[in-house]
């Protein structure tokens, strides 16, 4: 039987970032890191509307995960979710919304939707107080985990033997080194509140992946540090060499920033 669970990830990028998530009784997106038109263009790929979108839950303030928030909280009239530190950073930058539309979820609390549970987790990155979301529906789970520069406890435990997995594949690290950013950015990316490169993002996988686990996406490729070719060949090679089985026991996808990935079950 098909599963009501369904999920496409719109974009996953360094250049922006938008999930959207459905149940029978919910659908929403995790952040909303393009421009309110773009979002929607990339809802009519995947035939749906923003019409039917009630909520936004916000990861953190870094203007590719938030650029749509404020315009799509006013046009559609969405309840944005997000921490209160988040919040503060983020709220000048995204105009005004209604206070009615205004919800404070703190790091590692759960909040219960009807028939979809929202976990909400702690990770290390240079923004005001990041977090990342496990969703439950009907005994099944996808957890997504990006702009971290490690995974702590509370993130393993989060995405362990997870239905359906978002893990950061930032960057190729020799990419990274002999690029063009300039040292403290190389620096900021390779530490520990930065980002999880190819290899960091498969040794992360190897960790959470269980019998449960059927689907894998890699997100928040940076178009400049990275490929999605050697993404997907570094992670399949790492996850191969420790004898899990990558396109057997499980699917590795991958995503874009210009196309939204195929809507399908969790």
């Amino acid at each position: 039987m098909a599963s009501d669970f369904k999920v496409s990830m719109l974009a996953s990028s360094s250049s922006g970032n938008v999930t959207y998530l459905e149940t029978p009784e919910h659908k929403i997106l995790v952040d909303a890191g393009l421009s309110g038109k773009k979002i929607a263009d990339r809802m009519a790929q995947i035939d749906r509307s923003l019409n039917d979108v009630d909520a936004i839950f916000v990861t953190h303030e870094h203007a590719d995960h938030i650029a749509g928030v404020g315009v799509l909280a006013r046009k559609y009239g969405l309840d944005v979710y997000a921490n209160e530190q988040t919040w503060v950073a983020m709220a000048p930058k995204i105009g005004k919304v209604n206070p009615e539309q205004v919800h404070v979820f703190e790091p590692n609390q759960t909040k219960l939707m009807g028939d979809l549970d929202v976990e909400s987790f702690s990770v290390s990155h240079d923004a005001a107080d990041p977090q990342f979301y496990a969703f439950h529906h009907d005994n099944k789970t996808f957890a997504m985990l990006t702009d971290t520069g490690y995974m702590n406890d509370r993130s393993r435990s989060m995405l362990k033997n997870a239905n359906t997995i978002l893990m950061e594949a930032n960057h190729d690290y020799e990419m990274l080194r002999m690029g063009s950013y300039a040292w403290p950015l190389k620096q900021r990316i390779l530490g520990d509140k930065g980002h999880l490169s190819n290899e960091d993002g498969a040794l992360a996988l190897a960790d959470v992946l269980g019998n449960q686990t059927k689907q894998v996406f890699l997100g928040h490729l940076s178009p400049e540090n990275n490929e999605k070719t050697l993404a997907h060949l570094t992670v399949s090679d790492v996850l191969t060499r420790k004898d899990l089985g990558v396109d057997h026991d499980f699917f590795l996808h991958d995503t874009s920033a210009i196309e939204p990935t195929r809507l399908q079950g969790i």
